[in-house]
């Protein structure tokens, strides 16, 4: 690990070619530069991720962590060029003093040429992702809603300000259930009259995995909360029985079809690696999430509604329930 104090852009982007030639390679096997807005409590994990990720994806990994602190503006860096950190260039800067509100700046000396740029954000995140001065260099950027307290609250912030290339993690945590629950459908079956989704509260994925089946079947959806880790269950209700796949314990799932044996298939909960190696295997835009963020708004109105008419019978049934009372 180089360790650079109170330098320069352009002094990082020279000493990571002065070790790329120490080394006897060249940059030229990047494929991206990865650009990761993060605090010192996100950092860790983040640099761990994105390292593991370049095994499959090389490229140079800017993590920036701004310290709105007093005193003089300041950068200082660390970098790690191969090694034990993955096969991708590696510069962690801490912007310091009036440096941590200019990160995109610091960021230009320091990207590939001729290659594209990602942007992510473990945590906290802008409201307008593309036009943030990190976002404005991505033509991919990825947020987790799931790190946030009020995480529904952030996909409507998401929704609100969506840009082509957007992407959450939130999302991607989905994908096994979705090609689960398509499998499913692959085979001829009796029209779906109703979906539930069962999720752990205030779990993002949840409502996007609703929103998408909605979106893809037409059928009216159910949200419901459970103890279990991420989404434990999706049922489809058919006019011939139902179709469900159910996952209490995180780890292996069963997918029970009316008239069929029930079987159990391996649905385990994906680290954040493995989330982000996914991101980075396609950079277009995601047409599909931009699709069930935006019919979020009509998704949590159903639910609202559903939740409330609930409500008004429980309420009119105690009522009863008193009146009846000699």
């Amino acid at each position: 690990m180089i360790r650079l104090e109170d330098t320069n852009g352009n002094v990082v982007a020279a000493a990571i070619a002065s070790e790329r030639t120490r080394m006897g390679s060249s940059a030229t096997g990047m494929v991206l530069t990865l650009l990761v807005m993060a605090s010192e409590e996100t950092q860790a994990d983040a640099v761990l991720a994105a390292s593991q990720a370049a095994r499959e994806h090389p490229m140079r990994i800017l993590v920036f962590i701004p310290r709105k602190e007093r005193g003089p503006a300041r950068l200082d860096a660390e970098i790690s060029v191969g090694g034990d950190q993955g096969p991708g260039e590696l510069a962690i800067l801490r912007l310091r003093g009036a440096l941590a509100a200019h990160a995109g700046s610091v960021a230009i000396p320091l990207l590939l040429p001729d290659t594209p740029v990602v942007a992510w954000w473990p945590g906290q995140a802008p409201d307008d992702l593309a036009d943030d001065p990190i976002g404005r260099h991505a033509i991919r950027r990825i947020t987790d809603a799931s790190t946030v307290s009020r995480s529904l609250h952030v996909l409507d912030v998401r929704r609100s300000n969506y840009a082509p290339g957007d992407t959450d993690l939130a999302w991607t945590r989905v994908t096994p259930w979705r090609s689960m629950l398509a499998a499913a459908l692959d085979q001829p079956t009796a029209p779906i009259t109703s979906i539930e989704v069962t999720c752990e509260r205030s779990n993002p994925s949840g409502p996007l995995l609703a929103s998408w089946l909605h979106l893809k079947l037409g059928s009216p959806v159910t949200l419901k909360t459970s103890r279990a880790p991420g989404i434990s269950a999706v049922e489809l209700t058919t006019t011939n029985g139902s179709i469900s796949l159910t996952r209490p314990d995180g780890h292996k799932a069963t997918l029970s079809i009316t008239g069929q044996a029930p079987a159990t298939v391996a649905l385990s909960r994906r680290d954040l690696t493995e989330l982000l190696v996914e991101e980075l295997r396609r950079l277009d835009p995601d047409e599909v999430y931009s699709e069930a963020l935006l019919g979020l708004p009509h998704l949590l109105e159903h639910v609202d509604s559903a939740a409330a008419k609930k409500a008004a019978r429980t309420s009119a049934g105690t009522t009863s329930t008193r009146k009846a009372r000699p």
